[in-house]
């Protein structure tokens, strides 16, 4: 019985270090940067900080979210395990114009405009059109 704990342990350890090391959480160029708190807005958990998330801080607050994502404090926002991506809902006020609001993503299929914390997962069908289409992907991927 200790045995079997201990393998799983080790294989819980090992698949959340894997999954550490596939995620790029950028460089520490934000203001707010080595202040114990993740502020980047791809991120869910204990670990974020409680104060409005910007667009410049996507891929910006390295050392503070891997530190928290380590620990178990932060997870992708709307990311399974397995990488499977939840777009969320229609529910932003940008919602099917087909351009993506949403913060987690990059690429030619974003909107030009600031992006907002409120538009996290609630602009799906536009993000997952240009997902689809290969015009996103995941920020940092």
């Amino acid at each position: 019985m200790r045995i079997i704990l201990l393998l799983s342990t080790i294989a819980a350890f090992a698949a959340s270090n894997a999954s550490a090391q596939s995620i790029n959480f950028g460089d520490d160029s934000s203001e707010w940067a080595n202040d114990g708190e993740c502020d980047d807005g791809r991120f869910t958990g204990p670990g974020l900080t409680s104060t409005p998330l910007l667009q410049e801080d996507v891929l910006a607050d390295a050392t503070d979210c891997k530190r928290a994502f380590e620990a178990g404090r932060l997870t992708l926002a709307g990311v399974a395990a397995d990488g499977t991506i939840d777009f969320g809902n229609d529910s932003g006020e940008w919602s099917n114009d087909q351009e993506c609001d949403d913060m987690r993503f990059a690429g030619p299929g974003m909107t030009s405009t600031p992006l907002l914390q409120d538009d996290i997962m609630r602009d799906a069908t536009d993000c997952r059109a240009a997902f689809n289409a290969g015009m996103l992907t995941l920020a940092g991927q």
